[in-house]
């Protein structure tokens, strides 16, 4: 069986602090096809599987709770 690979990296220059955030916010949710490397500014996810479906939704999911962990942390910002 062929084997598909994606690669999602999330990049600012000025919230290095952010990437990190979402990253370990995220980790929990990670399932073993999936690698997450911090890397100073940028979070680099890699996604692994049999189907281009699976890939695709699990991007989609990382995406949609990236954004809302970015939001969150704007939020608690403006409270502090």
């Amino acid at each position: 069986m062929m084997r598909i690979k994606g690669k999602l990296t999330l990049k600012s220059e000025k919230a290095d602090e952010l990437v990190s955030v979402i990253a370990r916010s995220l980790a929990p949710d990670n399932v073993s096809e999936m690698k997450t490397v911090v890397d100073g500014d940028s979070v680099t996810v890699i996604f692994e599987g049999d189907k281009v479906g699976t890939i695709l939704a699990s991007v989609d999911d990382y995406l949609m709770n990236a954004t809302i962990v970015e939001k969150l942390s704007h939020s608690l910002k403006d409270i502090t």
